[in-house]
């Protein structure tokens, strides 16, 4: 699936207002849902879609909504659920119960309930809340996807700096990569964003760190502004309150931005990317060090690498990252070592790297074997799920042929 944004134009205040109706009834529904599979034992997706008709019936705001909409709305509350129930089986400690939204952002239309004009400029919105025709400001790329492709959702979102619509796609995005023979395995760090096994790196630019001021004087005038126990709040209130809102937006896009041009450079540039699975959620309980993992987004810039990967049909591998910087990557001595200690000093081999270097020959190592696996079976005469893996298999190991014998020598 494809997803396009555009943002939406020349709307009136009372046009704005309905969208907002639209998200709360939208919300209404999906915690409605969540409610009833609560008090209800043995629920599945056909009860919920039959809660929406007697929603609908009994209230006449909800009646407003689409149809579609409403189905949409409980098809979110389902995805919750059933995420809950997968959790349960495999047993993870961390099991995300199915939680009541309080600050929905988004209503998703379906293929009814919106219409769009024949040259892709104006959309309108034919339910029962009269939002009306909107016009949709949006780049090329995605002018020409809308001529071309079919649209199969269309999502309405509020943001700090106006509303948006995006378009669904149903489609796969595939494009022709240019095969180097590189390998290349990423440690992810603070100090240096990454650290490949050439002792290549890449420097962090701190979006948060940069923007700190701007967020505290933002915040500060917000702060002064609310008057406790008022409801509602001043109309100066909630325009510090967006203001605040799209520095925090622009915070967001800048890392987003960052992390697709770096994920895509780097996967343009090797045949086989191997990374560590860090596990964010723990790393993010040190106090002293919660703010800066959050600010660098690991998990996002491996998120676009592994969509880059299919895209351009390249191998990109998630490793363990246990003992990465404690072994040693030539002779496989374990060396203790604090955080604080940034050069790797093995006692027997007599060899001294950079810290964040060795853990990168260590996460390539891995990546390599599990891929030798790999390429074991397939040229052994097994059958393979697909004849599509096949064609994949042998792209990379013909590129890779060449240099080979240099990855070899980290293993």
């Amino acid at each position: 699936m494809i997803v396009r944004e555009a943002k939406l134009l020349k709307g009136t205040k009372e046009q704005y207002q309905s969208i907002d109706d639209a998200i709360r009834t939208a919300q209404f529904i999906r915690n409605k849902a969540v409610r009833y599979w609560m008090d209800n034992q043995g629920v599945g997706k056909a009860d919920l879609y039959k809660l929406c008709k007697d929603l609908a019936a009994s209230f006449d705001f909800a009646l407003k909504l689409n149809s579609a909409a409403r189905q949409a709305s409980t098809e979110r509350a389902w995805q919750s659920i059933s995420g809950f129930y997968k959790s349960c089986k495999k047993q993870k400690k961390n099991i995300g119960y199915p939680k009541f939204k309080k600050h929905s952002r988004s209503v998703e239309y379906k293929v009814s309930g919106w219409k769009l004009s024949d040259d892709c400029k104006i959309i309108t919105f034919t339910d029962g809340f009269k939002i009306g025709s909107l016009s949709v400001f949006c780049n090329h790329q995605t002018r020409e996807d809308l001529h071309r492709l079919k649209i199969n959702r269309v999502r309405l979102v509020h943001k700090a700096d106006g509303y948006y619509a995006q378009f669904c796609f149903d489609a796969e995005r595939k494009e022709e990569g240019v095969y180097t023979g590189n390998v290349v395995g990423l440690d992810l760090g603070l100090k240096y964003f990454t650290k490949d096994q050439n002792d290549n790196a890449v420097i962090y630019p701190q979006f948060l760190r940069k923007s700190e001021r701007r967020l505290k004087k933002a915040q500060k005038r917000l702060s002064k502004k609310f008057v406790k126990g008022k409801k509602p709040q001043s109309i100066n209130y909630h325009r510090s309150r967006k203001r605040l809102g799209k520095v925090h937006l622009k915070i967001q896009r800048q890392r987003k931005d960052w992390a697709i041009k770096l994920a895509r450079c780097v996967v343009h540039s090797n045949d086989v990317i191997v990374y560590e699975d860090l596990k964010i959620t723990n790393m993010v309980k040190n106090h002293h060090l919660a703010k800066s993992i959050s600010d660098v987004s690991w998990y996002q810039f491996t998120h676009w690498l592994d969509y880059y990967g299919k895209v351009l049909d390249k191998v990109v591998v998630a490793v363990s990252p246990n003992y990465t910087s404690q072994d040693c990557s030539s002779c496989g001595h374990r060396v203790r070592k604090l955080l604080s200690t940034r050069t790797h000093l093995c006692s027997n081999y007599g060899i001294e790297i950079c810290r964040d270097t060795n853990a990168a020959i260590n996460i390539l190592k891995k990546g390599m074997k599990i891929l030798g696996s790999k390429w074991q079976n397939s040229t052994s005469g097994q059958e393979e799920s697909a004849s599509q893996e096949e064609k994949h298999g042998e792209k990379i190991a013909n590129a890779i042929d060449g240099k080979l014998d240099i990855a070899s020598g980290f293993l």
